[in-house]
């Protein structure tokens, strides 16, 4: 009977200084399957991204957003679109926006000096050109010196201290010799999109905004484009803001737009995909 109780506790020993360890791993991986479980969980939790963007972006982007969260079913985006230096001052003034797109390095720069962009993710996504627009059915206006006849009374152009495309059109206005002649016909608009209204209505004679824009309105015709030398290059940059509370989601949908779906979507729009 002894020799026999010896042997089994000779034998049971080894599991039982094993079973602790075993204890342990075991805690160990139902830990890890836990936090795996948090993990997974976390990664469908709705996220909703607001991007404050260039108006002349609208049609494109909101193209894309379609595609995006077909991908993405958890990603809601919120577009503000607007004049860049209207949206600008909006994040300048704490408006929470976690992506921005400009129509010019201008307001982007802005930002950045101020520390308002989230490092190493800002980047051009497209450019686009400059051209002269009249409505549909007009005749009497061939090309940008054509401004200067007295038959032509208005000219539509963006605000310049809040509108890049305004920005762009003085450059391009000063680089012709044209620009104290036209500042005394302009007729000052909120952004792109006004500019396109006021040139479709008949209200202007002419007016100057971005190629992409004129080509998704059947109502105006570009009648010329400006020399790339007239100006300086039209460079959309976007980045992602510092204080984005959800600048993963962000970084990824930012990736997206800089990839083949994202930019055969801007070429049809009009405009020149950046290549990186």
């Amino acid at each position: 009977m002894i020799p026999r109780l010896i042997r089994f506790v000779f034998l049971a020993a080894p599991l039982l200084l094993l079973a602790p360890l075993f204890s342990f791993r075991l805690d160990n991986s139902l830990g890890s399957a836990h936090g795996l479980g948090k993990t997974l969980a976390r990664s469908r939790e709705p996220v909703s991204l607001t991007v404050s963007a260039a108006i002349s972006l609208k049609d494109a982007l909101e193209e894309m957003r379609i595609a995006f969260v077909k991908q993405h079913p958890a990603v809601t985006i919120t577009f503000n679109f607007g004049a860049s230096g209207m949206l600008q001052q909006q994040i300048e003034n704490g408006a929470p926006v976690d992506i921005f797109i400009s129509a010019a390095p201008k307001q982007m720069d802005a930002l950045d000096a101020k520390g308002l962009l989230l490092a190493a993710t800002r980047r051009d996504v497209v450019h686009n050109q400059l051209v002269l627009i009249v409505p549909h059915d007009s005749s009497g206006i061939t090309g940008f010196a054509d401004l200067a006849r007295t038959s032509v009374v208005r000219v539509a152009l963006g605000e310049p201290g809040s509108v890049p495309a305004g920005q762009y059109a003085q450059e391009v206005l000063r680089y012709l010799k044209l620009l104290d002649i036209v500042n005394g016909k302009s007729v000052l608009a909120k952004d792109v999109r006004q500019v396109l209204t006021y040139v479709e209505t008949g209200n202007v004679d002419a007016g100057i905004v971005y190629r992409s824009d004129a080509l998704q309105n059947h109502g105006v015709k570009i009648v010329a484009e400006a020399p790339a030398s007239s100006h300086a290059a039209i460079r959309y940059p976007a980045a992602v803001l510092r204080s984005s509370q959800h600048s993963d989601a962000a970084r990824e949908f930012l990736a997206y737009l800089g990839g083949q779906p994202a930019g055969e979507i801007f070429e049809k729009r009009g405009f020149l995909v950046v290549v990186h």
